[in-house]
């Protein structure tokens, strides 16, 4: 299935593809696209019956489309898990996953705008297979048990303010502004991704080609990294893991390094998981569409 969240920001209603490629409304059936509804086999089973029953309303078009899923409780994100992107930072592929937190208020719609910090220089892109967690996953050992505890896949872009990640011991304050993770435009069930470890990613700023790899270059696949993380922390239902992104980010390129700027458009995909097109916004964007 396809699952997502449409509708003004803070008012999103769940909604969903039937099997003829029309979106429709959800929200007679499921109060939203959440931990709660991946956790739950049931609710699941009637979203499906639902959309495949041709009753529900459609949704209207041009509606806009938020986050597929809904604040996640933690942001979990991957350091260096692409083999290529290790060598064009001139590292060795870490022996263990590289973990970083992020909050849930950088996540954000697929079209809703990247805001760059104020003083921004160095803002990168980074396209990425993000994984939603939809069962609770506690010191697991078992790639396949591992596996079993996702909720869904989204593509996502976990962007990076390169300055300020590295004004630091941690990366923190390069990846914790808001709008810095852009996820959707849906998410897609387990049940319709075949292979995670095969999926082929790509990114473009201002239709110039810059990221282009496949998942298979992972150092640490999906099930490894969620073995792990449920070692160090209990992954919930709704938590979202960022896997890391293939070689071709600003940063590795020559100088003058084509950090995003404002009026950018940053446009990704990854396979089978739909496309994003999000416009980069100058800081104060966000305070002057506020009111504040």
């Amino acid at each position: 299935m396809r699952l997502l969240r449409v509708g003004r920001a803070g008012s999103e209603r769940p909604a969903g593809f039937d099997a003829d490629g029309v979106l429709r409304d959800l929200a007679s059936v499921v109060g939203d696209i959440d931990g709660a509804l991946l956790a739950d086999d049931r609710a699941l089973a009637a979203v499906a019956a639902a959309l495949g029953s041709g009753m529900l309303p459609a949704v209207p078009p041009g509606a806009r489309r938020g986050a597929p899923v809904a604040r996640p409780g933690k942001v979990v994100g991957i350091g260096l898990n692409y083999r290529c992107y290790a060598a064009e930072s001139g590292a060795a592929v870490p022996e263990r996953p590289v973990v970083f937190l992020k909050p849930g208020s950088t996540v954000c719609g697929p079209e809703d705008g990247i805001e760059l910090p104020p003083g921004s220089t160095a803002t990168d892109h980074e396209v990425e297979l993000g994984v939603v967690v939809g069962r609770t996953l506690r010191r697991c050992d078992d790639p396949a048990r591992a596996l079993g505890s996702v909720g869904g896949y989204v593509a996502v872009n976990d962007v990076t303010e390169r300055h300020l990640a590295a004004d630091g011991p941690t990366w923190a304050k390069g990846k914790c502004c808001d709008t810095f993770t852009p996820a959707g435009p849906w998410l897609v069930t387990p049940d319709d991704v075949a292979d995670p470890q095969a999926l082929a990613l790509e990114l473009r700023v201002n239709g110039e080609l810059r990221q282009r790899g496949s998942t298979a270059d992972m150092a640490f696949s999906v099930a490894e990294l969620l073995c792990y993380l449920s070692g160090l922390m209990t992954l919930e239902p709704g938590d979202l893991l960022l896997t890391g992104t293939p070689a071709g980010v600003a940063a590795g390129r020559p100088d003058p390094k084509p950090f995003l700027r404002d009026g950018d458009v940053v446009e990704l995909e990854v396979e089978g998981l739909g496309r994003q097109r999000t416009p980069v916004r100058a800081a104060g964007w966000m305070d002057e569409r506020s009111g504040g």
